[in-house]
């Protein structure tokens, strides 16, 4: 082999799996000791990779520091490379190995909504798959999780997230989401079946404002409000579990922005929203290059579920931005 031609330094550098694992892993914790952990190897070992496959690109690609590790602008340049690369490796090694393919983590927000039942229906459809369900609140904090490869699939308003974290997502519409009302059983407005936006104008709602997990209702619900004159909340202390969000919301004393599916409350009620009915647009968000047929049952589980039960139709004279009707008329 002539070696003049392999140490050119015009050919094409073709990094091993190893050492893009190892960059990805320094890239998403921006700590070695922490990815070396997640990797099972000595921190000196993980060095030495990165340190191989700078040599191989002739790039640096951290900024290393005694207080903290960041990216260089050539390591954000690889980083979808290398998950996109890293994706088919392992898609590949899936399809040949025979074995099951590993636990398939899913945040469906709460428990008891339109994600729980997708997820129910994609355990039917594809058994032999573990999807795992895990509950957090927002799209926005869920999106960089599986953006950083600790989560998988989330569901919410993927209109309401930043362009370039969108860009690293693939999208499918599964609802137009009816929104309600959650009151106090006390509320003057508890005993009506419907309420009308028009009769929210100057009433303060709560729509998770100052929770930077959720900022993608939040905005919605700022839309929402401006054009029928509600006031919104101002941020209350995050809560987490059922009965912290009830005593922190009874407290607090202000109607809950909510889905006509959100699970009930004790001392709570809840109500749909009417004249015209705001919709809010629910997607399946995944990271893009994830091959895993979990996420294949929950695509079809999606699809099924929103033909059989009209999801996909909006009701006539609905209410719903326009960025958002048309990212659920066109998946990305």
């Amino acid at each position: 082999m002539d070696r003049r031609v392999v140490d050119s330094p015009r050919a094409r550098p073709r990094p091993r799996p190893r050492l893009l694992r190892a960059f990805l892993a320094v890239a998403e914790e921006l700590h070695f000791t922490r990815a070396a952990a997640r990797l099972f190897v000595a921190q000196q070992a993980l060095s030495r990779d990165i340190r191989r496959l700078e040599r191989e690109l002739g790039a640096e690609l951290f900024v290393r520091t005694t207080r903290q590790v960041s990216l260089t602008p050539d390591g954000e340049r690889l980083l979808p490379y290398a998950r996109r690369v890293l994706d088919a490796h392992d898609a590949l090694a899936a399809a040949f190995s025979g074995g099951p393919a590993r636990p398939l983590l899913v945040d469906l927000n709460s428990d008891g909504t339109t994600a729980a039942r997708v997820l129910e229906r994609a355990r039917e459809l594809a058994p032999e798959c573990e999807l795992m369900a895990r509950f957090e609140s927002g799209l926005t904090w869920a999106a960089s999780e599986i953006l950083a490869g600790r989560l998988d699939v989330s569901f919410g308003r993927a209109a309401g997230l930043a362009p370039g974290v969108r860009a690293g997502l693939s999208v499918q519409p599964v609802r137009y989401e009816p929104m309600a009302l959650m009151l106090q059983a006390s509320h003057p407005l508890a005993g009506r079946e419907a309420i009308a936006l028009s009769e929210l104008s100057g009433t303060t709602v709560y729509a998770g404002a100052g929770n930077e997990r959720t900022r993608e209702w939040t905005d919605l619900a700022a839309q929402l409000f401006a054009a029928w004159g509600i006031e919104l909340a101002p941020p209350v202390p995050l809560a987490v579990g059922v009965a912290e969000f009830q005593r922190v919301m009874a407290k607090a004393g202000h109607p809950v922005l909510a889905v006509v599916d959100f699970p009930p409350l004790p001392g709570a009620v809840l109500r749909p929203l009417v004249d015209p009915i705001p919709l809010s647009p629910l997607t399946l968000v995944w990271r893009k290059g994830l091959h895993h047929p979990g996420v294949d049952a929950l695509r079809t589980a999606s699809a099924q579920l929103g033909t059989a039960k009209g999801w996909l139709v909006p009701p006539p004279g609905a209410w719903l931005p326009e960025g958002d009707l048309s990212l659920m008329r066109n998946r990305s």
